[in-house]
């Protein structure tokens, strides 16, 4: 059922969009879905309170009390506080805001009413985009969309709303990262992806960062996690940094309407620059940084602390990400994060000799090949690096996994790993790290193999799985960046060498017909 919804929900918004950008269009969209939640689950607190107080077997029961200081009692803040429910004042609930939504000024009000929400919850202050004034949607449209959203249900609970308004906002971020293409994915990683990092990583306990959170995705699933294994919310404490104002508001958001406290700093920042947390140390960090980055640097960051082990390269962030992960982790703490593949074996610009280093000093623990078609935004092949931070289990050895053959297609241009999967690999690390209840660990050709650093220096510290599990090549072949450079430059050559011998034949061909040329 709540399959139908959101495609039915999905197919009415794009159509209603018309010719407005997917990047813009989304936070119309998404914002007004917060709005009507937080308006709905509020007015459902108030319903119950009403009741409540009107029951003489309740403990809240208000006796014979009049009508006007049962209204004044509905009023109280703590009621909705205590059940992590936003107050949201009269003018901005959802009604209000529908019963105005064929007016010609109807942007203008839905940036008021976000205005008063902000005014009076002190957790949303300064995260609310009130764009939709200047909104550039064809007339009546803006109401049209406000009409479709008043349709979402969120039930008749509070963890009912909590979990359709979850699976809907999931949904609809991943719909608007696949309508944007290259840049959908700056604010989402496919939940697949996700979830095969908090699987391998268990974030049950603690500080858990993501230093480029994106649309707050990891966190998200990480709570999912946690509840799914008997775990509390509160049993992870949230941090987070994005430089994108507008997806750093979105992640905001997406942590708000599900309840979880977080923390993503004082405002939007660069990691690199203006690290909000410089005194962090997480039990468990999970990132997707952006691929192969080239504008990340700035003369400030010269000679810095979270270099330990060597400058990274100005024109690519890669390694100063792995390493300001590392810096940030606790003794023990672990970091799962996505990389591009030549991450694993590029030579350039010394990045072989940072990877050297960390291999040689044990903060590598897991390496995993990830399938192509992963993403909405590129087709570049991806890995997973997993560092930990005085490795205690099996010192000496990386484990190397290769999935690049366990995808399932999903559409005709993107794949995906399915739940089996991603517990068949979650269960191989920890088998590998002897936690208890999950089996002997072994090898398998193909698919795992855990290999001594010694083996690793010898293949000059290449860090690609299908290196040492002896699998077959597949369509992204672990040779480094340099060795297919050079491939390509030589065919090049060859190519335009080609090029100007025919340039010569004809023009001999063209003076015989007795053209100039």
């Amino acid at each position: 059922m709540i399959d139908t919804i959101k495609k039915t929900l999905w197919a009415t918004a794009d159509k209603l969009r018309a010719n407005m950008d997917a990047a813009e269009y989304k936070h119309l969209v998404l914002g007004l879905i917060f709005l009507k939640y937080i308006s709905d689950t509020f007015s459902a607190k108030h319903a119950e309170l009403t009741q409540r107080l009107a029951d003489p077997d309740d403990e809240y029961f208000y006796g014979d009390a009049a009508p006007e200081d049962i209204a004044a009692e509905l009023e109280d803040r703590d009621y909705y506080l205590e059940a992590n429910v936003f107050w949201v004042p009269e003018a901005a609930r959802w009604e209000a805001v529908r019963s105005n939504a064929k007016q010609t000024d109807i942007g203008k009000r839905i940036d008021e009413a976000l205005s008063l929400i902000e005014a009076e919850n002190p957790k949303l202050k300064n995260i609310l985009d009130k764009r939709f004034a200047r909104a550039q949607l064809p007339d009546g449209k803006l109401g049209e969309l406000v009409d479709l959203v008043s349709t979402i249900g969120f039930g008749a609970t509070a963890s009912e709303a909590r979990d359709v308004l979850g699976q809907v906002y999931e949904y609809f971020l991943g719909m608007f990262a696949s309508a944007e293409g290259k840049r959908g994915g700056q604010f989402y990683t496919p939940r697949s992806i996700v979830k095969t990092l908090v699987a391998i990583l268990a974030p049950h306990h603690g500080k858990v960062y993501d230093p480029c959170c994106g649309s707050g995705g990891m966190f998200v699933q990480s709570e999912e996690f946690i509840e799914a294994h008997g775990g509390k919310l509160g049993d992870v404490a949230i941090y987070g940094q994005e430089a994108n104002p507008t997806t750093w508001r979105l992640a905001a958001m997406n942590l708000a309407i599900r309840g979880i406290d977080f923390n993503l700093g004082r405002e939007p920042a660069d990691t690199f620059t203006r690290n909000q947390f410089p005194d962090l140390r997480a039990d468990f960090i999970l990132a997707n940084p952006p691929f192969n980055i080239s504008d990340w640097w700035h003369a400030s960051l010269t000679g810095d602390a979270r270099w330990v082990y060597g400058d990274p390269p100005q024109g690519n962030a890669n390694y100063a990400w792995l390493q300001h992960m590392l810096h940030h982790l606790k003794s023990g703490g672990r970091a799962g994060i996505v990389l591009a593949n030549g991450s694993m074996s590029s030579s350039q610009n010394n990045e072989g000799q940072i990877r050297a280093a960390m291999v040689d000093a044990d903060v590598v623990e897991v390496m995993v090949a990830l399938p192509g078609q992963l993403f909405f935004n590129t087709q570049i092949p991806a890995c997973l690096w997993f560092l930990v931070k005085e490795k205690r289990q099996r010192r000496g050895e990386v484990l190397f996994i290769d999935a690049r053959k366990l995808a399932t297609m999903i559409s005709r241009v993107q794949c995906e790993l399915t739940d089996a999967v991603i517990e068949r690999i979650a269960v191989t690390v920890a088998a590998w790290r002897g936690e208890a209840g999950a089996g002997e660990y072994a090898d398998v050709a193909g698919y795992c193999r855990s290999v001594p650093l010694a083996e690793i220096a010898e293949h000059g510290h290449v860090l690609t799985p299908g290196r040492y599990v002896r699998a077959e090549a597949v369509a992204d072949d672990d040779a480094g960046f340099e060795a297919k450079m050079q491939a390509l430059t030589e065919k090049l050559g060859e190519q335009m060498a080609k090029g100007a011998e025919l340039d010569v034949v004809i023009r001999r061909k063209l003076g015989g017909l007795g053209y100039e040329y």
